[in-house]
């Protein structure tokens, strides 16, 4: 299964992909779409849109997964972030490639086994998981890497929930 993570932004889009095999990840491909912050805001949605598109289409994904976003202060930030959260996954979304969510919470308690640990903590354990001789650059590819792992490693809970679904559904329930 190949899955693709982003790390959703307007800046800076960072993506990732992992192949599963065999019950081990690889790391396909990382790297970052950025814009240049003197463009104007929907060209740089346009580059997002295209380069998505692009990768999409040279990668072929199996799924997605993509940080949830939450926002405290900046609404006017968030409401960016969000139309470009829109764009990057829209050549997904067009090609019926499955869209997985998580928060940071849950890709940090799934890496480090700890929700609140630190970003270097969670680059370190990427490193480690993919056996790689370096930690993945930029932070923002790191990350997408990160969810990518994280969705992957959730694979073999969902499979064992629907397993368990189609079996109680046989048995009439529980």
């Amino acid at each position: 299964m190949r899955i693709m993570g982003i790390d959703p932004g307007y800046g800076i889009v960072g993506f990732g992909v992992i192949e599963y095999s065999h019950g081990r990840a690889n790391l396909v491909t990382a790297g970052a779409i950025t814009t240049k912050s003197d463009m104007e805001f929907f060209s740089r949605l346009r580059v997002i849109y295209n380069d998505m598109q692009g990768l999409i289409t040279h990668y072929r994904p199996d799924e997605l997964a993509v940080e949830k976003l939450f926002f405290n202060t900046n609404v006017t930030t968030g409401i960016d972030v969000a139309q470009a959260r829109g764009v990057t996954l829209l050549p997904a979304i067009m090609q019926n490639i499955p869209i997985y969510e998580y928060t940071p919470l849950q890709v940090k308690s799934s890496i480090v086994g700890y929700g609140y640990a630190e970003k270097k903590q969670v680059q370190e354990m990427v490193r480690n998981m993919l056996h790689l001789a370096d930690i993945i650059k930029p932070d923002d590819a790191s990350d997408a890497v990160a969810m990518a792992l994280t969705h992957g490693l959730s694979l073999g809970t969902r499979q064992l929930m629907k397993k368990y679904e189609e079996s109680a559904g046989k048995q009439g329930g529980l």
